[in-house]
């Protein structure tokens, strides 16, 4: 009778040590894939990205598969896959935002000294 024992708290071990594995290594990987699954599918005209590779550059044109990029200094196009975008910098509209805010400070400044 000991040896059922035994083979019980084994099995439990097993079973606690593999739970332990998912929740801790799993899972947060699947939900790391999803959220970037996500960024990329979202990916809009205007977004300055970042590719796995290290490359900066504004997306100008986006398909299903293929995004274009526009490098900042030799306006330079370069069409990479979707999934060699590693993050997103700035957001199109957020940059908009801040260059608006720029030109009303620079414009209200200007009224100032009027």
């Amino acid at each position: 009778m000991p040896e059922q024992g035994s083979q019980f708290s084994g099995i439990i071990m097993m079973v606690v040590l593999f739970g332990l594995m998912y929740f801790m290594m799993i899972r947060p990987q699947k939900k790391k894939d999803k959220q970037i699954k996500e960024m990329r599918n979202s990916l809009t005209l205007g977004d300055e990205v970042i590719t796995i590779g290290g490359i900066h550059g504004k997306i100008v044109k986006v398909n299903d598969e293929v995004v274009t990029l526009e490098m900042s200094h030799a306006k330079q196009r370069i069409e990479f896959s979707k999934w060699a975008i590693g993050s997103v910098d700035k957001k199109g509209k957020e940059k908009a935002a801040e260059v608006k805010d720029v030109e009303e400070e620079t414009s209200a400044d200007e009224d100032k000294d009027n």
